[in-house]
C-alpha cells in the first residue's frame, strides 16, 4: 500500500469509536484521509466526531451532512458498527434478533443510503462493509450472529451490483477471530477466559487471533483508488480459516475430509 494513498479523501466510519472501527479509523487517517467517526460514543477516535446511531435513519442522515459540510464531501463509507449475538437457532428470542438484525443489516443498508447522496458526487466512491467469515463458516454457538453477517455478505454482492455502473464500489472485509475489547468481553462470560481465548487462537492456521490493525490495513486497501478494479469481493483476513485445512496435532486423529 502506498503511505499516503487516501490523501485528500473523506471517510465516514460507522462503529469508528472503538475495536476495529477505530483501527480503521487511525489507519486511513494516517494515510491522508480525513475520517468521521460516526458511533454512539465516539470521543476515543482520532478524526470528526459524529455521535450516531446506526439503528435511526435520521441520526445517519444528520451525521453523514455534518461530515460533507465540514470536509466538503464523502469518498468512502466503512460500515463496521455491528453488535454480537450467542446462542443456537433456539437460544434468542425475537426481540433479540431483531436487535442484532437492525444493526448488523438493516444498518449497513441505512448508513449506505445515508451517504450515496454524497459518494455519488466522489470521483472515487466506495463502500467497505465489515463481514465476517461467520458470514460463510458454520459456527458453533453463533446461529444469529452467522445469520447477520452471512446477510451482510450477501447485501454487500447485490449493491455492488446496483451501483457498479455508477463507478461506485462495494466489497467487504472478512475477519477471523479478532483480538479487541469485543471478544474479551466474550470470553469474560466464559468458565475458563483464558483456554477459551487459546482455544480460539488455535482454531486458527497462523495459532494466533487476528489483530484490529491487519483487518483495518484490509480495509484501507480496498478503500484506496489504487484498487479500482475490485469490487463484488470478500477479502478474508482470517489467518487462513477459511481455506486452510491443516493435519490435525494429534497423530491418533482421523483427517477430516
Amino acid at each position: 500500500m502506498v503511505v499516503n494513498d487516501l490523501d485528500g479523501l473523506v471517510a465516514a466510519i460507522t462503529g469508528g469509536g472503538s475495536g476495529i472501527g477505530a483501527a480503521c479509523a487511525r489507519r486511513l487517517a494516517a494515510a491522508g484521509a480525513k475520517v468521521g467517526i460516526l458511533d454512539l460514543e465516539p470521543a476515543k477516535a482520532p478524526g470528526l466526531r459524529l455521535e450516531t446511531d446506526v439503528r435511526d435513519a435520521a441520526s445517519l442522515e444528520g451525521a453523514m451532512r455534518s461530515l460533507a459540510e465540514a470536509y466538503g464531501g464523502i469518498d468512502i463509507l466503512v460500515n463496521s458498527a455491528g453488535v454480537s449475538a450467542v446462542g443456537s437457532v433456539e437460544a434468542n428470542d425475537d426481540a433479540e434478533w431483531n436487535r442484532v438484525l437492525d444493526v448488523n443489516v438493516t444498518g449497513v443498508a441505512r448508513a449506505s443510503r445515508a451517504a450515496l447522496p454524497y459518494l455519488r458526487r466522489s470521483r472515487t466512491p466506495v463502500i467497505v462493509n465489515l463481514s465476517s467469515i461467520a458470514a460463510t463458516a458454520g459456527l458453533v454457538e453463533r446461529a444469529l450472529y452467522c445469520a447477520s453477517k452471512g446477510a451482510v455478505h450477501a447485501l454487500t454482492l447485490a449493491m455492488a451490483a446496483d451501483l457498479v455502473t455508477e463507478g461506485i464500489r462495494v466489497c467487504c472485509v472478512a475477519p477471523g477471530t479478532v483480538d479487541t475489547p469485543w471478544v474479551a468481553r466474550l470470553l469474560a462470560r466464559t468458565d475458563d477466559p483464558g483456554a477459551e481465548k487459546a482455544r480460539l487462537a488455535a482454531r486458527q492456521p497462523t495459532g494466533r487471533l487476528v489483530t484490529a490493525d491487519e483487518v483495518a490495513a484490509a480495509v484501507q486497501y480496498l478503500a484506496s483508488p489504487y484498487a479500482g478494479a475490485t469490487t463484488g469481493m470478500s477479502l478474508a483476513v482470517d489467518g487462513g480459516m477459511s481455506g486452510l485445512r491443516l493435519p490435525s496435532p494429534d497423530p491418533d486423529a482421523l483427517p477430516t475430509r
